[in-house]
């Protein structure tokens, strides 16, 4: 089973729902926020777009 964690993104609308939503002001903070969220949830990112990540966890 999959969960989605959180959504990683430079775009302010886009993304509605229960999952949390993190900005980034660009795309380093995006690479760097992503990478750090993925650690700490131990969970994968992985990019949809050029300016947002989903952060997934696999059980």
């Amino acid at each position: 089973m999959v969960k989605i964690m959180a959504v990683v993104t430079t775009r302010e609308s886009g993304f509605a729902g229960g999952t949390p939503v993190f900005l980034a002001r660009d795309k380093e903070e995006l690479q760097a926020l992503s990478h750090s969220l993925e650690k700490i949830l131990n969970a994968a990112a992985h990019q949809l777009n050029e300016d947002s990540f989903l952060l997934v966890y696999r059980q």
